[in-house]
């Protein structure tokens, strides 16, 4: 009898399979220690495309609500790191450095070093996604977001100063401020000419959007540039621009 009641409790029990203890391993290593709490962080790497049915009606389950999380708190831990780092320095610079630091692309970078791109769950349809999507920047953000619940801020906090921030090279960062768009204007004003840009395409999904940008002088295609939104379309077009033309 007592053998039959054991039975069920005992299944309660269930071994990890051998996914769940490399998984765990990886999240210890980037860590710097084991995971509390394994379902926060294998929730953060569930891209939307391999979003769960729940029990709440008309709610699918994916990373997108820890990106929101970890977006706040990395932004916030960037901004007071740039705003001791730099005691004079004004509120635009602050914002802009802050800026360039949490871009996509930068942030997609980071995810890969870190590894965190082989950890991804997402369609499988989906394999030949470029390189560039803004799913391994997202699933940093939604890192953080699992750190910071799992771990609380102090931790996170370290781990942003300490783990994340020194894949950067702010002074490269601040010296390389070059407002692309800015200069060609300024070209196009001294040599008398007409220039526009135009957004020619806009390509993927919500989630997953990327904009190609024309730029035109004197009504005629010049350059073209691509990124995650309409203004660093227009710059890496604009960058390319001033290639050609020597301003840099």
């Amino acid at each position: 009898m007592a053998k039959r009641i054991l039975l069920p409790i005992i299944s309660l029990f269930k071994p990890e399979s051998s996914a769940e203890k490399n998984f765990k391993k990886s999240v210890e290593h980037i860590l710097g220690e084991k995971p509390s709490n394994l379902n926060v962080y294998q929730l953060a790497f569930r891209h939307t495309s391999a979003s769960r049915e729940t029990a709440i009606k008309g709610f699918r389950e994916s990373n997108e609500r820890l990106e929101y999380l970890g977006d706040a708190v990395l932004g916030m831990v960037v901004a007071e790191f740039l705003f001791t780092k730099y005691p004079y320095k004004d509120e635009g610079f602050l914002t802009e450095i802050r800026s360039r630091i949490v871009n996509r692309e930068t942030l997609n970078q980071i995810s890969r070093k870190l590894g965190l791109d082989g950890l991804i769950e997402y369609d499988g349809n989906r394999r030949g996604m470029s390189p560039r999507s803004s799913m391994y920047g997202d699933a940093l953000e939604a890192f953080v977001g699992a750190i910071s619940l799992d771990k609380g801020f102090r931790f996170t906090r370290n781990f942003i100063l300490k783990k994340l921030l020194s894949h950067y090279d702010l002074e490269d960062i601040i010296q390389n401020n070059i407002n692309f768009k800015s200069l060609i204007i300024e070209w196009a004003q001294r040599e008398g000419k007409e220039i526009r840009f135009e957004i020619l395409e806009e390509k993927g999904n919500r989630h997953h959007r990327e904009f190609i940008s024309q730029l035109f002088v004197e009504e005629e295609a010049f350059t073209v540039g691509n990124g995650f939104t309409k203004k660093k379309a227009e710059q890496a077009a604009a960058e390319k621009a001033c290639e050609q033309l020597d301003l840099k």
